[in-house]
């Protein structure tokens, strides 16, 4: 059998790594911590801090809270809202597609593993190289609503709110929230992956492809006494 799981070391090493990318993507994808808004004199916001995601803005409230959250208020906004910036609509898009690419690579990754343990020579480059174009892709994808989101709130921007979030279309001040960061660390992860994975190479024809023990001369005989 052709042995071929020394030649994939590297690319197990990477599996964690596109796996923990993953799923900071999806940690990424639900925070609500995107931009944070610093609205210290605001009737409704007690806390004077306010969280925008991408399919919803929250902030602490004693007066305003939603019914089911006590002492936070949240409201929803979707594609099909007027008022929703072109960064955060590319975010809920472009987070997704992202994500179902990441997945596939990683399922891509499992496969083209499982042909190199098992000695299948047969479609293991091409599985680790798709592999490695799908997580190229998932980071990609990521990193243009990520970097976008960012530098629209490096510049100051603002966002119409309908009168129900209780929001002001500006804050006193914003940051760039932590859910940015963990997207970004789960860009970087999944970049690693894929040069991992695009750099595997089958081991050359010839000895290399079967690797053996030592033939031990105390089990050569001819013959067996009893």
């Amino acid at each position: 059998m052709v042995y071929l799981a020394h030649s994939a070391q590297a690319q197990l090493g990477a599996l964690p790594l596109g796996l923990v990318g993953c799923s900071l993507l999806a940690v990424s994808l639900g925070l609500v911590q995107w931009r944070v808004w610093l609205i210290p004199q605001h009737p409704s916001v007690s806390s004077g801090i306010a969280w925008i995601g991408i399919f919803r803005a929250c902030f602490f409230s004693h007066h305003d809270a939603s019914p089911e959250l006590l002492v936070m208020h949240c409201s929803s906004f979707h594609l099909c809202d007027a008022f929703t910036p072109l960064e955060i609509t590319a975010a809920q898009i472009l987070m997704f597609v992202s994500l179902a690419s990441g997945i596939l690579g990683f399922a891509a990754l499992l496969y083209a593993l499982r042909n190199a343990f098992f000695g299948i020579k047969k479609r293991t480059r091409f599985a680790f190289r798709s592999g490695g174009v799908l997580t190229l892709l998932a980071a990609i994808l990521s990193l243009i609503p990520l970097l976008w989101n960012a530098v629209v709130v490096l510049h100051g921007g603002s966002i119409n709110f309908p009168p129900d979030f209780k929001l002001p279309p500006t804050p006193e001040e914003q940051q760039v929230g932590g859910a940015v960061w963990v997207g970004l660390v789960g860009v970087a992860l999944l970049v690693v992956t894929a040069i991992i994975n695009f750099s595997y190479k089958l081991p050359e024809d010839g000895a290399r492809w079967e690797r053996r023990g030592k033939d031990n001369a105390a089990f050569q005989f001819d013959d067996v006494r009893i």
